[in-house]
This record gives structure tokens, sequence and C-alpha cells, in this order.
């Protein structure tokens, strides 16, 4: 698990332009949605092509937090990494600038829909009503690569609670622009996790700071109104 770590300067600027440390302290469970990210075997487990061996310690506080979710009427949104190479808009700036040949090549294998790498990891607690959708960037909410903005407004959601990996990558890029997308977004320091403390402590200073509410997993249940 991470030793997390906020700053406390950044923690009293955020309550100095928000009148509080916490902006969203009484929520509708009914209109919130719990997002996992990329809690697939190909980041999770042992010698997956991204292994991200902090993952597996999270996962006890994500399924606490996906049942508080489900026992007060909220969503439970598993998201998938996905490599898609026939998707309208490929990702080229990615995987043909930015990643190296070998690296386009281990996510190929691990993620196309359908991989090994690419299913959810099987110590987390899916249930039929949850719900699983595939993304092909690192936010969930980037136009045109994902379903999960429509199938949330379809749904009436208002507040997202973010847990999975890579805590400073794609959990933190979907918490970003889903605050710009008009969402309230609350952050679970002891349900994310990436490979080093400092990635991630930087994302929760962030997070704090300008896009959500960065709060611990058993503070869920004390959210709703």
């Amino acid at each position: 698990m991470h030793k997390i770590q906020l700053n406390p300067e950044l923690v009293e600027r955020s309550r100095g332009h928000r009148g509080r440390v916490l902006a969203f302290h009484r929520i509708d469970p009914s209109k919130t949605a719990h997002l996992i990210i990329d809690m697939q075997n190909g980041f999770v487990e042992p010698g997956g092509a991204v292994e991200i061996p902090l993952a597996r310690d999270i996962v006890p506080n994500i399924n606490k937090v996906s049942a508080e979710v489900r026992r007060a009427g909220g969503v439970n949104v598993f998201l998938r990494f996905t490599y898609d190479e026939t998707e309208a808009t490929p990702w080229t700036v990615w995987y043909n600038v930015i990643a190296s040949p070998e690296s386009k090549r281990a996510s190929a294998e691990a993620f196309w829909e359908g991989a090994h790498g690419h299913q959810l990891w099987s110590k987390l607690d899916v249930q039929d009503d949850d719900l699983i959708v595939n993304k092909t960037r690192f936010s969930g909410f980037t136009p045109g690569t994902s379903e999960l903005d429509r199938i949330l407004k379809e749904r009436g959601i208002e507040t997202v609670i973010i847990s999975g990996t890579m805590s400073n990558c794609c959990s933190e890029s979907t918490a970003r622009d889903a605050q710009q997308m008009n969402y309230q977004v609350v952050f679970l320091a002891d349900a994310n996790a990436t490979l080093t403390d400092e990635e991630h402590n930087a994302t929760l200073n962030n997070v704090q700071t300008l896009f959500g509410d960065v709060i611990m997993a058993d503070d869920v249940s004390g959210l709703w109104a």
C-alpha cells in the first residue's frame, strides 16, 4: 500500500478557494458511479505486461467501496484499457511516437479484447448488475474512444468515485476529464495505485487542489445525503 502524504499547504490552498476541505460532502448515492480503472490482468497480475505490484494491495478497498456503492443504490463501472487497431481515431501519437515498438507490441498483445491481459483481475468483486466498459485512451472520457460518458448521462450520474490503476495515468486522466465534463469527482487515496509513492502523492495533491475531493475508502459511506 502507498504511504499517503497530502501536502498541508496545498490542502489549505484548496480550502481557501472552496471555503471547506471537502467540496462534495453530501452526495446522492443513486446518482453516483464508482469507476474502477484498469484493474486487469495486464496491470495487476504478477508478470503482467504493465505490472503495477501495488495494484494487488488495493483490491480489498476497491471491493469494499463497490459493496457500499451497490448497497446504497449506486452503480459500479469497471473500465478496461483496450488496444484496438480498428478504432476510428487511432492513437498514433502514443503508439507510433511516444511508445517504443516494444511497448506498442506489449500493449497490442496484452490488451486486445479477449486477451488474458484484458480481462478483469479475478479477485475483484464483480456482480451481474455492475457494468464493464472499454476505453482506448488513458481517460475514460476522451470523445470517440469510450461509451462511458453516454452511459453515465443516461443513468443521471452526477458524481464519480475513482479507484484503480495507475493513479497518475488513467485514474488521474479520468478524474481530470470527469470534472471538466461537470461530474463531481471523489478520488480514493487508498484504492488507487501506481509504481511509486512519489507519483501517487503527486496525483492526490493535484486532485485535491483543483479537480475533486481526496478521501479514504472507509469514508465513502459517510458521503451519502
